[in-house]
C-alpha cells in the first residue's frame, strides 16, 4: 500500500494568498537556520532545537512556538539528504575538511505541519497560517479514511506553486517506520536528487530573491 494520501486543496485567490504567505514565513524561519548548521556542522533535530528554538521564536513570533519547530525538522531533513545522502556530491565524505555550503531555501519551500497546527475532522482540515486557522473541505476515498483512523502519520506537508496547493499525509510503515528524529543518514526512500527547493551555496554569499521576507537572511549564532 502506498504510505503517503495526497489532497488538493481547492483554494480561493485569498486562501492561495495566505498560503503563499505562510511558505515565505516558513522558508524565512529554515533560512536563519541554515548558518548556524553551516558553522556547527549540527543537523540533529534535537540539538539544533536546543541550540536555535529561543532564538528563532524572538526572531519570529509571527509564526508560532510549533511552526517552529517544524521548520527546524524541515532544515534537519534537508539536511541529511544534502551532506549524508551517499549520492548528494555534497556528502561529507566528498567535503572532507572543506566548509560545508549553506541551504538557501526557497519561498516556494514546502510547509510542515504536525497534529498541533492541522487537523482532520469530518472531511475538513483544519489548519495554521499566519492570520489564523483556515479550513478546507477535502473528499477522501473510504480507505483512507481508515487510515487516518487506524495508522501513524508520520509526516504533514504542504507544498504549493503557482496558486495550487497540495497536501501530503505520509504514514508510518507496517515494519515499524517512525518519524525521523533527525539521526538517520537519510529520510527513508529519499530520492538521490538533492531537494527542488533548496539551493546549494558554496560560500556565505546569501542573496535572498526579491520576493523573499528581508528576515530570510538572518542568521543565528551557536
Amino acid at each position: 500500500m502506498n504510505s503517503a494520501v495526497r489532497v488538493s486543496l481547492n483554494t480561493t485567490p485569498q486562501h492561495a494568498q495566505r498560503l503563499v504567505d505562510l511558505q515565505a514565513a516558513f522558508a524565512a524561519v529554515c533560512n536563519a537556520l541554515a548558518p548556524l548548521v553551516q558553522q556547527t556542522r549540527c543537523w540533529n533535530r534535537v540539538a539544533l532545537h536546543h541550540m536555535a528554538y529561543k532564538q528563532l521564536r524572538q526572531q519570529f513570533p509571527e509564526l508560532g512556538s510549533q511552526m517552529v519547530c517544524n521548520a527546524i525538522y524541515s532544515v534537519s531533513r534537508a539536511c541529511r539528504v544534502v551532506y549524508q545522502h551517499p549520492q548528494s556530491p555534497f556528502n561529507l565524505s566528498r567535503l572532507g575538511d572543506k566548509p560545508l555550503p549553506r541551504l538557501q531555501f526557497l519561498p516556494q519551500s514546502p510547509v510542515y505541519f504536525d497534529r498541533h497546527t492541522l487537523s482532520i475532522k469530518d472531511g475538513q482540515v483544519s489548519m495554521y497560517t499566519l492570520d489564523g486557522r483556515m479550513r478546507f473541505q477535502i473528499n477522501l476515498a473510504p480507505g483512507d479514511e481508515d487510515r487516518f483512523r487506524n495508522e501513524k502519520l508520520r509526516e504533514i506537508v504542504l507544498a504549493g506553486k503557482g496558486g495550487s496547493f497540495q497536501l501530503s499525509f505520509l504514514f508510518a510503515q507496517a515494519t515499524g517506520d517512525e518519524a525521523d528524529d533527525g539521526d538517520t543518514a537519510h529520510p527513508r526512500g529519499a530520492a538521490a536528487e538533492l531537494p527542488e527547493y533548496v539551493v546549494v551555496l558554496p560560500d556565505d554569499t546569501f542573496t535572498p530573491p526579491p520576493s523573499m521576507p528581508r528576515t530570510a537572511n538572518a542568521s543565528l549564532s551557536p
